[in-house]
């Protein structure tokens, strides 16, 4: 029982980790910037989850991740939000992380993740 508690701990700790590495941004936020800016969403939570759907326009990560510098934009400050699955997913961070490397400033975490998006009764899209 005292591991299973100091893993669960351990778990909280490397989110709240991972989340104070990157801004947070809101739904609301999410969806002004949506409708004000050119804004690339990266979804990583995985095909066959961005298959039965996302935010629209995102895109699914794990299928672009090797060519993620010619699918995101020429300007280093474009808004790049990265989601996975809910505030306690730390899966956002490998596509957050590789959009850092490539030199992008303005990195951003939904936090909220998809389920939030869900729970709001926001607009999905289905991949193929």
């Amino acid at each position: 029982m005292k591991k299973l508690f100091a893993c669960a701990a351990a778990l909280a700790f490397a989110a709240s980790v991972y989340a104070a590495e990157y801004p947070t941004i809101t739904i609301d936020g999410l969806k002004t910037a949506m409708s004000s800016q050119k804004i690339v969403l990266l979804d990583a939570n995985g095909t066959e989850s961005w298959k039965e759907g996302h935010i629209p326009g995102a895109l699914d990560f794990s299928a672009r991740k090797d060519q993620l510098a010619a699918v995101l934009p020429p300007d280093k400050n474009a808004l790049i939000v990265a989601y996975c699955g809910n505030p306690q997913c730390p899966a956002y961070r490998a596509a957050a992380d590789a959009a850092q490397k490539l030199g992008y400033k303005n990195v951003k975490h939904l936090t909220a993740g998809i389920a939030g998006w869900k729970s709001a009764g926001e607009k999905m899209d289905k991949g193929t």
